[in-house]
């Protein structure tokens, strides 16, 4: 479930809590923002393969966005962006573009390349093994957000902002696992994208309240 990778946006806004959170969400899904523009432009490739285990995508062809190099430059592109704005502190919203590649690692099966050209493919493969999957997905993102609840309280910050893009993102998540007859990979794109979409709306709502108190 792409709501995983939300555990280290939060994760990164508690170490960090001077970074607005929709750089955070947005730094996390960064990678596959990409993909999904280039999934659009025929860059890269991918299959939707309906009955496939945890996710009907077979993603065959992605060096650009998910190969391990790219994930470094893609992560250090962020971080030097960044630094515009939150000097060396921009630095963490590099780890959270680089976490992505790390969970996926985890979960996806072998489809990781570890540069572009390359042959050999890595992945474990939690994806097979999709109730485990779950559950190990909910609890990181359960166990980030009640960490940053308590430190948000800890600082005398309201706790209903950061509850509510939490169960926004549960909704989210919830309507991307509907049962259904999986869209053409363009489709999977703009799926992909509207969803990215809306949880940095919500962070940056949640950004917009912390301001007024």
């Amino acid at each position: 479930m792409f709501i995983g990778h939300f555990a280290a946006s939060v994760a990164v806004k508690t170490v960090r809590p001077q970074l607005p959170f929709w750089a955070c969400v947005g730094a996390a899904q960064l990678m596959d923002i990409g993909w999904a523009g280039l999934i659009w432009a025929g860059v890269e490739k991918l299959r939707v393969v309906p009955g496939l285990p945890g996710s009907p995508l077979d993603l065959y062809h992605m060096p650009y966005t998910h190969s391990l190099l790219a994930a470094i430059l893609w992560s250090l592109a962020a971080a030097a962006v960044a630094a515009r704005w939150y000097g060396v502190t921009a630095l963490w919203l590099g780890v959270a573009v680089f976490s992505h590649w790390v969970a996926d690692f985890v979960v996806h099966r072998p489809d990781l390349l570890l540069w572009p050209g390359g042959t050999l493919k890595l992945g474990l493969g939690l994806w097979n093994l999709p109730v485990l999957e779950m559950l190990v997905v909910a609890g990181l993102l359960g166990l980030a957000v009640a960490w940053w609840v308590g430190r948000r309280v800890a600082a005398g910050q309201a706790a209903r902002p950061a509850l509510g893009w939490f169960f926004g993102l549960l909704v989210l998540g919830a309507v991307n696992a509907v049962p259904g007859e999986p869209p053409s990979p363009a489709g999977m794109a703009a799926l992909a994208l509207l969803g990215f979409g809306l949880a940095i709306g919500l962070g940056w709502l949640v950004d917009r309240a912390d301001r007024r108190t």
